[in-house]
């Protein structure tokens, strides 16, 4: 345990942001798990929703700094690919 008053701010601070960067990254997870059972599904309107949503949420955690920008660029790139494959597949029936 801390002994300095300076050392129990800390503890406090990195308690706060611990706390904080857990539902950042919670919110992400919970969008992507979104996204992939809107893709399990038929109706596209609701991918396209869903997928609107999770990109929001990528960037809002992106320009906080909770996840690299680089990063959510990857995933938002990877569930556009996923969108794209899902769209052409009954076309290709």
């Amino acid at each position: 345990m801390p002994h300095t008053a300076s050392a129990w701010k800390r503890l406090r601070k990195t308690e706060k942001r611990r706390l904080q960067n857990k539902a950042a990254y919670k919110k992400v997870k919970v969008a992507r798990k979104a996204v992939a059972t809107a893709l399990a599904g038929a109706d596209t309107a609701a991918v396209a929703k869903t997928v609107s949503e999770t990109q929001a949420v990528l960037d809002r955690a992106a320009d906080k700094g909770y996840i690299h920008k680089n990063k959510a660029a990857r995933i938002k790139s990877r569930l556009a690919k996923k969108v794209k494959a899902a769209a052409a597949k009954p076309a290709a029936k």
